[in-house]
């Protein structure tokens, strides 16, 4: 295929990406990126003080995980509010950028490990709508950037050995480790794939039973001559050295045969592999290149050790037949191994049996199995057009850059773009269903908020703490948790307060809540009007309502 004609699908390609990538991306905000404003104020007017300023709870240590972005992301706020746009909505303009970037890393990555253009568009359209749930104001967004790249830089790297994206691969995790340290530690994961393979390769083809057997009896035959030993008997071992000699290069050439047509898992012996195991010792290293301390190499297991996880909805085990969208594509993946004839790369297989484990581990994980299982899936269908209609996608390609294809292209991506927005149009940015923002100004405006321990609920804390009320709780739920607010005692166990698990208990009235209002001294509290601990507050008389609108109730609290 000529060059202009690919230049032409690129162009094409690229543009479909940016508009269905606009129309995935929500307008409206999740709770997260409320935090992540006031927290990148606080960084830019007070620095890293490793302390948390915005609970009611005193001397809480915060570790800030994604210190960076809560920078950038504040920055983009103001400029918003600066320019008469609105923070909210330039943040929401960097998101679909954000989007759109990630699109296109997609597809360029796609190209260039797969070499087929028209699979690659095709599957960066898929693996955006399987994102879909995940684009959003929060730091991931700017790692499944980064990640993608990842792939792509150890893949051509592999191939090429071209020192640029051995650099690459250091720069990457050194901005993870700043931007989002929560997943600093699966850049690693990325590698062990390769790694694993390399050493499986490497012991299949070390041949040691022969090595060690030729060499026992050569040294034996030495041994034999240096004492004048009969011929006979040095003869003997001569002749079973060659026998093992033999049989050696036999098993050598049968592997090679099996190698150049394997029944279905194909092994490569990649001599660069070893630079990459040197690449990756060089990046553990670039935990240290942060402000942070030692957190990027503790952060996640602590927040493993502690219940948070098990709590938090996307950190919960995926429910396959509650996911559609996830069980059609684990049923492709199994058709084409289990029915097709094509072939997959050991590491490739790997790589995938651990992502579909760690997504069975956390739904929150089925981003990582789109994201990097869409590489491999991309392969596979490549694998399957080169041997069945190899100059098909090329057809289809010329067709879809004529005139009359480029238009029907366009149409039909502008057509399914809208679609998938239409049901975003009147969507607003700050929910009022979601966020109690009305509530908010009632009590900015009657309650001296320097006086007041409110008791609220996980998923508008970080609402609150943008509006500059202290809270009882909010998203950061590892600040809430003795893992990081307390310390190891002897048994190897934290002690510390555990206003998470509290919270937990309270909300599910596993525990008396007056009790825990006393411990806390809680002088005010601000719940949904659906919740269950509103059933019990609306009927006990030492709770006065305050302020009421059709989602939300504060009270004040009577002390006895």
């Amino acid at each position: 295929m000529d060059k202009k004609t690919k230049i032409k699908f690129n162009v094409l390609a690229i543009f479909v990406i940016i508009i269905f990538c606009f129309a995935l991306t929500p307008k409206t905000l999740q709770n997260d990126t409320y935090y992540t404003i006031a927290i990148g104020e606080h960084i830019i007017e007070n620095g890293i003080d490793m302390q948390d300023p915005f609970s009611w709870h005193e001397d809480l240590p915060y570790t800030y995980p994604h210190w960076a972005y809560d920078v950038g992301t504040y920055l983009v706020y103001e400029l918003g509010e600066n320019i008469g746009i609105g923070g909210f909505t330039a943040i929401y303009i960097v998101t679909v950028i954000l989007a759109i970037t990630l699109g296109i890393v997609i597809y360029y990555a796609l190209n260039k490990i797969c070499k087929n253009q028209l699979v690659s568009f095709f599957i960066t359209l898929g693996m955006m709508y399987l994102l879909k749930n995940f684009i959003a104001a929060r730091a991931q967004l700017v790692t499944y950037i980064l990640f993608a790249l990842t792939i792509l830089f150890i893949e051509k790297f592999i191939e090429t050995k071209k020192k640029r994206y051995a650099i690459g691969l250091i720069i990457i995790p050194i901005i993870i480790a700043n931007v989002h340290l929560a997943v600093w530690p699966f850049y690693f994961v990325l590698y062990l794939p390769y790694i694993v393979e390399y050493i499986i390769v490497a012991l299949a083809d070390s041949d040691l039973y022969y090595k060690i057997s030729i060499r026992r009896n050569k040294a034996k035959v030495k041994k034999l001559t240096l004492k004048n030993k009969p011929q006979e008997e040095i003869n003997r071992l001569t002749e079973k050295i060659e026998q093992l000699q033999k049989q050696q290069e036999a098993i050598i050439a049968n592997r090679e045969k099996r190698r150049e047509n394997p029944y279905k898992v194909i092994l490569r012996k990649e001599s660069c592999i070893k630079y990459l195991i040197l690449i990756m010792v060089v990046c553990i290293f670039t935990g240290l290149l942060t402000p942070l301390g030692d957190t990027p190499y503790t952060y996640l297991l602590k927040t493993m050790a502690g219940n948070t996880m098990d709590n938090i909805s996307e950190h919960l085990p995926l429910t396959l037949i509650n996911d559609l969208n996830t069980l059609t594509v684990f049923v492709l993946f199994l058709l084409i191994l289990i029915f097709t004839d094509i072939k997959i790369k050991l590491r490739d297989l790997f790589m995938l049996a651990g992502l579909v484990l760690m997504s069975f581990m956390s739904r929150r994980q089925v981003s990582m199995f789109v994201l990097i299982g869409g590489f491999i899936f991309a392969k596979l269908i490549v694998a399957i057009i080169d041997k069945y209609d190899k100059g098909g996608t090329e057809q289809v390609i010329k067709a879809m850059t004529s005139f009359l294809g480029k238009v029907i292209t366009i149409l039909l991506g502008i057509l399914v773009s809208f679609m998938l927005y239409r049901g975003k149009i009147n969507d607003p940015i700050v929910s009022e269903s979601s966020y109690p923002v009305e509530a908010c100004e009632y009590i900015l405006e009657n309650v001296d908020i320097s006086e007041m321990k409110i008791f609220n609920e996980y998923n508008y804390g970080s609402y609150l703490l943008f509006k500059g009320i202290p809270v009882f709780i909010d998203s950061r739920a590892d600040l809430y948790a003795p893992e990081f607010n307390g310390s190891k005692n002897e048994d190897g166990k934290y002690e510390g307060r555990d206003i998470f698990s509290d919270y937990m208990n309270i909300s599910t009235i596993s525990t008396y809540y007056e009790n825990k209002f006393e411990q806390y001294g809680i002088t005010h509290v601000l719940i949904r009007k659906n919740s269950k601990l509103n059933i019990f507050l609306s009927r006990d008389d030492n709770y006065k309502s305050l302020y009421s609108d059709n989602n939300f109730v504060f009270y004040e609290r009577e002390a006895e």
